[in-house]
């Protein structure tokens, strides 16, 4: 049977200057990265809507800008999913140091 284990103390977890530098660096990427694909995928029917002449008109062939730019939205989709992921690496290894100083014994 395994020992009773004592529950996180997370109001103290919270406290701590390295968990505080986890959080401060995931919203350094994610807020900015939301406010940036947000804006890019609303500019397309914003576009179409107030500028129609524009992207109608052909850039490659029979293709207009319209559909270039919808397009461009599957590439920045997966620019994006690449970048989280390389970030994501980065706070795995800040949240395992973390974890890492709470599970060390301690040296009272």
């Amino acid at each position: 049977m395994a020992a009773p284990t004592t529950p996180p103390d997370w109001t103290a977890i919270e406290q701590r200057s390295d968990f505080k530098a986890l959080l401060a660096a995931k919203k350094r990427f994610i807020l900015p990265a939301t406010v940036f694909f947000l804006v890019y995928y609303m500019a397309l029917p914003v576009l179409v809507g107030y500028f129609p002449e524009m992207m109608k008109k052909p850039v490659l062939g029979p293709v207009n800008a319209a559909y270039l730019f919808a397009l461009s939205q599957f590439a920045m989709t997966f620019i994006m999913a690449a970048i989280y992921v390389q970030k994501s690496r980065e706070w795995d290894r800040m949240e395992h140091d973390l974890l890492a100083t709470l599970n060390a014994p301690s040296t009272r």
